[in-house]
């Protein structure tokens, strides 16, 4: 059981069938919170795993995932994310999930040891030279997700590479390691715990990373939110008015004139016409910062 980090008993294991309530919970807490610690040391891999992420999708090209079990989860939740909070659309964000959608209703292990599936699923992804794929595995040996690493580097796309476990194939294998030095879980073996979290949020920063790099944030604010229901709309108003400096009335106006869009919204709301303000995107790349120094 030991042979793995993840698999070693853990100090805070012993008795805890037996202890209270509160104590298994407060050890329970105590092991989250241990685990953020080991994101810290990865900081330097996270920034190079974002900086490839942005130059790809800013040059046309595709920022995909792939994972099993609790790690496949960890790397959905950020995939699915990205459309919404940053207009990052699927096609650009392709996942691969040991599994598919069968899996997220009643997850199998064997999926994770299926190679001919791994090879289906990055045929499907449409990964190509150029692309970056996000690889999640606390073992840093899944078979399903080790294929997908394979498959990536044969078509000249490059790997980041996020596991829990020292030295594993997956951060040897990587073209940016990102190493998650969690250690043992107080489940033993459980890494949809101390692992768990510690993914979720280092792939939270790198996704977050990336939308600042294309310009999707401004200031803390989503300003490439695809507005696509009642809670977003109002939030897109929000934004402008705050950025903008206007009242929600102008800011709905402006994003009306804009056809939804928050950055040319923005401008517009500054006193730019909407032609203008897509100028001025455009010659910016996207970042309103220099935008704003165009329309000024």
């Amino acid at each position: 059981m030991a042979d793995r980090p993840t698999e070693a008993p853990h100090p805070s294991s012993h008795g805890l069938h037996a202890v209270a309530a509160g104590v298994a919970l407060s050890r329970l807490l105590a092991a989250q919170e241990a685990a953020l610690h080991a994101v810290r040391p990865a900081l330097g891999a996270i920034e190079a795993a974002a900086e490839a992420c942005g130059t790809a999708l800013r040059n046309g090209g595709r920022m995909g995932y792939a994972g099993a079990g609790s790690s496949g989860l960890m790397a959905l939740a950020d995939c699915l994310e990205l459309a919404g909070t940053f207009g990052i659309m699927p096609p650009q964000t392709p996942m691969m999930f040991a599994g598919g959608a069968q899996a997220l209703l009643h997850m199998t292990g064997a999926v994770e040891d299926d190679p001919a599936l791994a090879q289906a699923d990055f045929a499907a992804s449409r990964i190509g030279a150029g692309d970056v794929v996000i690889c999640v595995s606390a073992s840093g040996s899944t078979p399903y997700t080790m294929e997908i690493v394979r498959a990536a580097q044969a078509v000249g796309a490059s790997v980041v590479g996020v596991a829990n476990v020292p030295g594993s194939p997956l951060l040897k294998a990587a073209n940016i390691p990102v190493l998650l030095d969690t250690g043992p879980e107080v489940v033993a073996g459980s890494t949809r715990m101390g692992a768990g979290t510690a993914q979720k949020v280092a792939l939270n920063m790198l996704s977050v990373l990336v939308g600042i790099r294309l310009g999707h944030v401004h200031d803390g604010y989503m300003v490439n939110v695809i507005a696509d229901n009642a809670k977003l709309a109002d939030r897109a108003a929000r934004i402008v008015g705050a950025i903008a400096g206007v009242d929600r009335d102008a800011a709905a106006a402006a994003l009306a004139r804009a056809g939804g869009g928050v950055k040319p919204a923005i401008l517009v709301a500054k006193g730019a016409d909407p032609k203008a303000a897509r100028a001025a995107l455009a010659a910016s790349g996207g970042h309103l910062g220099p935008a704003f120094l165009t329309h000024d």
